[in-house]
């Protein structure tokens, strides 16, 4: 099972890799960056595996190179976030 697969899922494997970087380091504005790239490579290559992913690429797609950036940054706080939600 991909991570993809389910929502959830892809939430905590963001949040773990976003651990990960950060503890080695990495600046907020890499991880800011970083999240930009993958939002577009998500959106351009892979097929949506749920609803979820589906209306992220539907809005990253509609969205300018600022709004984008903005979701990715979103996501970011999204998965930091993680934790405390449940």
């Amino acid at each position: 099972m991909s991570v993809l697969d389910n929502f959830d899922s892809w939430k905590s494997f963001l949040a773990n890799k976003l651990n990960q970087v950060q503890e080695q380091g990495m600046s907020e504005q890499t991880i800011q960056n970083m999240a930009q790239e993958v939002g577009d490579y998500l959106a351009q290559n892979v097929d949506a595996k749920n609803n979820e992913e589906a209306i992220l690429r539907d809005l990253w797609n509609a969205a300018s190179e600022d709004e984008q950036q903005a979701i990715a940054n979103t996501m970011v706080k999204f998965v930091q976030n993680q934790g405390n939600t449940k």
